[in-house]
């Protein structure tokens, strides 16, 4: 039985891999496991310091800025530990990004080491005039195919071994102290208008970050993550690589996630905690009832097989019953469902005797709901039926009142954003919430984005950069863009839109469009409409803007859109379907299965 080590180092990233893999016991100790292969802590700092010496030589010196175009991979959390032994920032992009999206985030980060996986190289390819600090040979390829076709740059893991050395040598760590306030790793949110926004990430936080979760787990040395969430994302790194890091315990890679391969990954690699966002829960849910059948069976070959060493799961936008379900199918102690972003200014921890659909306590004091008119908004009453009675009152802005931006860092190079998020002593979250008072604590409930957000699977972005890419389709006119309610998780996507004169809507060719963007231009999969509303004339604020929160408030609900038609699909449907009365009903019996029916009776 491992126990957790003692760690005396100081406190950034690459002094704290230097301790654990110098370490006579923890350098031995697994660290990151995938299908083919595991890597020690020793291996791993090994690793780190390898590259730390190529980046150090391809970026002139300590500092500068690296760029990163990654599925799950080992190679990925190296550049991190590099980068944090280096005094680089690494920037994580999201490889769903397309075209001017994805080269203005790269030219913007001002990056001159571009680290990209080779299928997605193409990606990188169609937009390489664009890019305005990266020289041809600094863009590095990671094989992941196992194809061996050609690579658009030197492959990383040649060109390292070829200016540095083989692997398996412990070299020396490069010269020079790196300070915990120094900026790491950027990690990329939407804002409600142009670029994404870099948000800025220092050694001192995710440190941080990585051992209040793995205390409020009670991790140990013995405990096993499973990181299938994108790692270029808060979610993986917050919750997934820096707790497990933190207790020297180690963590299973798969590229992205597959519902279908996740039991057999947690039976494999003895995971005992996964890191998660959203509909992912659903869907393994789904495949498990899928391959399985009968409760007994499942219980037999799952909950209770002697290989299952599942005990926790952490993240957000998990439905109720399906968070009971996924303790009870996976026997876990405990779902911890959370609240919070990667700015994490504010951050809630949601244990099994919380109010259920909470997302945890609130016990930081400078958290309050504040309403439109920039007053605190009272506490949720319940009426019998355990019914918000004063839902217009209580719901408002979840916000943070106070002088400081608690582990908010800021945005990279980026004031305008800086002061719209942080203004009069406010932090303003952007997310809708509410508070319910019980026995003397405060507990948090998420309530969607603001009109100008949609948050889907664990995951912000712009409801404006959706409907600009709609508005490209050549027979639409004007198109606005929102989140609706979701039955399983966060939001899902609804447009609405008014099309030009003389032209009619095809369900089946905008899906096709759609899918041309998703493949070939600048929309991530994500965007991707569940929800079309065709009106024939917008309702328009006294500045000219489109009215979103009424279209908002009636979403879909056949009730209150009138005469406009409203159509939609579902997962694996390859067009649009009109939201009939018969399509109404059965939607509704899957809201009222997921006890999120009053979402769309509001």
């Amino acid at each position: 039985m491992r126990e957790k080590p003692q760690i005396q180092a100081a406190f950034d990233l690459g002094s704290q891999i230097e301790a654990r893999g110098r370490h006579p016991e923890v350098a031995g100790w697994p660290l990151l496991r995938t299908d083919d292969r595991i890597w020690t802590y020793g291996e791993y700092r090994d690793e780190c310091v390898r590259l730390a010496h190529f980046l150090r030589r391809r970026l002139g010196g300590p500092g500068g800025h690296v760029a990163m175009l990654l599925e799950n991979h080992a190679e990925l959390l190296t550049l991190l530990g590099a980068c944090g032994y280096n005094g680089s920032t690494l920037f994580g992009i999201n490889t769903g990004l397309r075209g001017e999206t994805l080269s203005g985030v790269i030219n913007q980060s001002r990056a001159t080491v571009l680290v990209v996986d080779e299928r997605l190289q193409e990606q990188v390819e169609r937009v390489r005039d664009q890019l305005d600090h990266i020289a041809p040979e600094n863009v590095l390829v990671v094989r992941t195919s196992g194809a061996g076709g050609e690579l658009i740059g030197p492959e990383l893991g040649a060109a390292v071994t070829a200016e540095i050395g083989a692997s398996g040598v412990a070299l020396e760590r490069p010269e020079g102290a790196v300070a915990p306030e120094q900026p790491l790793m950027v990690i990329y949110t939407s804002g409600t208008t142009g670029l994404p926004k870099g948000i800025l990430n220092n050694h001192a936080k995710l440190l941080l970050i990585g051992m209040a979760v793995s205390g409020n787990m009670e991790l140990t040395p013995e405990d096993v993550g499973y990181a299938c969430m994108p790692l270029f994302h808060s979610n993986a790194i917050f919750l997934g690589f820096m707790p497990t890091f933190t207790v020297g315990g180690s963590l299973a890679l798969r590229e992205r996630f597959s519902a279908s391969r996740f039991v057999p990954d947690v039976l494999h690699h003895g995971v005992t905690y996964w890191n998660y966002v959203g509909e992912p829960v659903h869907y393994v849910l789904g495949a498990l009832e899928k391959e399985f059948g009968s409760t007994e069976r499942l219980r037999a070959e799952v909950t209770t097989h002697p290989r299952n060493r599942m005990r926790f799961a952490l993240g957000n936008g998990a439905a109720p019953p399906d968070i009971e379900r996924f303790i009870d199918w996976l026997g876990l102690d405990d779902m911890f469902e959370l609240y919070g972003s990667t700015e994490a200014a504010i951050s809630t921890f949601r244990r099994k005797t919380d109010p259920r659909g909470s997302v945890g306590e609130i016990t930081d004091l400078a958290v309050k709901i504040i309403s439109e008119r920039g007053a605190e908004c009272p506490s949720a009453r319940l009426d019998a039926e355990g019914k918000i009675a004063n839902y217009a009152e209580a719901v408002g802005e979840i916000c943070r009142v106070a002088p400081d931006t608690s582990l908010f860092q800021g945005y990279f190079e980026n004031q305008k954003a800086n002061t719209e998020k942080y203004r009069d002593g406010v932090y303003h979250s952007g997310d809708l919430g509410h508070i319910l008072d019980r026995d003397g604590k405060r507990f948090l409930f998420f309530d969607g984005r603001t009109d100008d957000w949609i948050r889907k699977d664990g995951e912000n972005f712009s409801a404006l950069q959706v409907a600009r890419v709609i508005q490209e389709h050549p027979d639409i006119v004007l198109a606005a863009a929102y989140g609706v309610p979701c039955a399983v998780s966060d939001e899902l996507v609804m447009v609405a839109l008014k099309l030009r004169a003389g032209a009619s809507f095809d369900p089946a060719a905008f899906f096709g469009w759609c899918e041309n963007q998703v493949n070939g231009a600048g929309m991530d999969r994500k965007w991707f409409p569940d929800f079309v509303r065709i009106v024939p004339e917008f309702e328009y604020t006294q500045t000219e803007k489109i009215l979103v929160r009424n279209l908002k408030k009636v979403h879909f609900d056949p009730r209150r859109t009138g005469s406009d038609p409203v159509l939609f699909r579902q997962r694996g449907d390859r067009a649009y379907a009109p939201l009939d009365e018969g399509a109404w009903q059965a939607l509704r019996e899957r809201y009222a299965a997921a006890e999120k029916l009053d979402l769309l009776d509001r």
